[in-house]
């Protein structure tokens, strides 16, 4: 079984520091989507560090495995980069695992910012070096209209202060659900459903023993997240878990939109059936993940889930305090 490494914890993001952008994962589609971000940050007096990747196209993923590793790789090593926050997700990421330079990261850890594909940087960061990663926007959702202050504050504060205390409910929705009650305190791992599913068997094989599972997921249909949360538990996966954290499930419930939909079991159905039975705390739908409002939250620290009182505490800071 994969070990997972001492917990490491890049600084914080003070006024006026930098922010070192690469594309992990999908390319930018137009100049703005890299401009509309970049004046967002500079406007709010902080400065941007853009590598090559940032730029590169090679159909659905921004260029070459290797260079998209060596970008990120270069962002660790640049003393002048405070935090990493990637273009944003898409497909591709799980290509670059292989050409990271682990031991340098460990040695000059900072934390890194995204969500989506970018679990797979969340869950192999984790184990190979310890690395407390932060699930939030990527670089391209800074003030683009699709997104709100919501969003963008807490992404900055998580990287400025380090994202610890409740995570908030969603603005427009403050509705959360208690699937199965409880309480407990242990590490939060884990990302989009779809991605970390596809690193068992691999080198980067997920390591949940002992902690909260937080998923999340998009545009999936019911019975694909079934199978999906069935090869968990037949992979053993949910075997030593403490708790569940499921964000949101966006546009993964039947809808008259998609006529490849049976309308059979719901999503809730679908939590029910596979996680009651794991007898552990279960609570559902915080803005976690690809809907209008995201609250940012490290990765890899230890956190609090209270079931029975709908909250998800975040207890340890995701950056150095101090330094």
């Amino acid at each position: 079984m994969t070990s997972v490494a001492a917990t490491r914890f890049g600084r914080p993001l003070h006024e006026g520091g930098t922010i070192g952008v690469m594309a992990p994962s999908g390319p930018y589609f137009n100049a703005s989507d890299i401009d509309r971000p970049l004046r967002w940050w500079r406007d709010k007096g902080y400065t941007i560090k853009l590598t090559d990747s940032v730029w590169l196209k090679d159909d659905y993923v921004a260029g070459p495995p290797e260079k998209r590793a060596e970008d990120l790789n270069s962002l660790f090593a640049d003393p002048e980069v405070d935090v990493i926050q990637v273009l944003w997700g898409g497909t591709g990421a799980i290509e670059i695992l292989p050409f990271l330079d682990y031991d340098l990261i460990a040695n000059d850890p900072k934390a890194l910012m995204g969500f989506s594909d970018i679990t797979n940087l969340h869950i192999a960061l984790r184990q190979e070096t310890g690395l407390a990663t932060f699930h939030g926007p990527g670089f391209g959702s800074m003030g683009i209209p699709e997104r709100t202050a919501f969003t963008w504050d807490s992404a900055v504060a998580a990287f400025s202060t380090g994202g610890a205390g409740d995570v908030p409910r969603d603005p427009d929705d403050p509705y959360v659900r208690t699937i199965t009650g409880g309480r407990v305190t242990a590490p939060i791992v884990g990302g989009n459903l779809f991605t970390f599913v596809h690193l068992i068997g691999t080198p980067w094989d997920p390591v949940f023993d002992g902690a909260i599972l937080f998923f999340e997921e998009v545009n999936e249909l019911p019975y694909i997240v079934e199978v999906q949360l069935h090869q968990l538990a037949h992979a053993g996966k949910l075997d030593q878990i403490r708790g569940v954290v499921v964000g949101e499930l966006f546009e993964c419930d039947w809808r008259g939109s998609r006529p490849d939909s049976p309308r059979t079991r719901s999503i809730e159905d679908v939590l029910e059936r596979c996680l009651r039975p794991l007898e552990v705390p279960v609570l559902y739908k915080l803005p976690l993940g690809h809907g209008k409002h995201l609250a940012s939250i490290p990765l890899g620290v230890q956190a609090t889930l209270d079931a029975d009182a709908q909250t998800l505490t975040i207890g340890q800071p995701g950056v150095a305090p101090g330094s």
